[in-house]
């Protein structure tokens, strides 16, 4: 699904990327840990070109999605955005409806009519676990949800335009324990339909909703392996020494 072959990656002369190997398969929860500023967030954001908006970057390796390089000069990058979506750290609904919300990406690519748009809110409202929620308000401000129904909101939002990758910047880092919960349940079932990949802080979250776990440290892939593995017997002593609260 996603391989990433011999990524380095600069910003300016800051080699933040280096070597980086690593294949993810469909239909998989795959994290990524390790101490802040190690890389994990800037790997992940190369997956659908986000780091193509921050000046004076440079990839060098290639980065595979279903076997076709997305950093190659014919790629569409809104097509690409259209196949891996994004949700970010914090809750960023848009100022409109809830309804307007999720619809939003449909209208701005043009996909469907009035009554697929109205299909299709519904349906990943749904998946989004929010639809129960919502239904008999969503026309009202997405702003009058509380956190962790933004961040469903938001990821509903992804869930729209049907994509098959959906990577996740520390989705429940600004939320609640409750409301963490149902995000996590969340993507124990959306990975029944997509390839998801997060980044956490949380290394009990990692353990919890992930299949494999990447360990990175000063922009290196320490060690990449099931998520068990990681945590119960990794092959490297960084890895050990950060699970177990030694360093990070």
């Amino acid at each position: 699904m996603i391989q990433a072959k011999n990524i380095h990656f600069y910003y300016g002369n800051y080699h933040a990327l280096k070597g980086i190997n690593m294949i993810i398969d469909k239909n998989t929860v795959t994290a990524f840990i390790g101490p802040s500023g190690c890389g994990k967030s800037t790997f992940l954001r190369l997956f659908n070109r986000m780091n193509d908006l921050i000046e004076n970057t440079k990839l060098n390796g290639e980065c595979l999605i279903n076997s076709h390089n997305i950093y190659d000069k014919q790629v569409d990058v809104d097509e690409l955005r259209k196949q891996v979506g994004m949700v970010f750290q914090k809750p960023n609904p848009f100022p409109k409806s809830i309804f307007e919300n999720v619809a939003y990406g449909l209208r701005v690519n043009n996909m469907g009519d009035k009554s697929f748009i109205s299909q299709q809110v519904e349906k990943s409202l749904k998946a989004a676990a929010l639809w129960d929620e919502v239904k008999d308000k969503l026309h009202k401000s997405a702003f009058e949800l509380s956190g962790g129904q933004q961040q469903r909101l938001c990821i509903a939002r992804a869930l729209a335009i049907a994509p098959e990758i959906i990577l996740m910047d520390e989705p429940a880092s600004a939320l609640d324990p409750i409301s963490t919960s149902k995000i996590e349940e969340l993507i124990h079932d959306l990975k029944q339909q997509y390839t998801i990949v997060i980044v956490t802080h949380n290394m009990q979250q990692a353990a919890r909703i992930s299949d494999k776990t990447g360990f990175f440290m000063s922009g290196e892939l320490i060690e990449f392996s099931e998520t068990k593995k990681i945590f119960l017997n990794p092959d490297k002593e960084e890895t050990q020494n950060y699970i177990t609260g030694r360093f990070g």
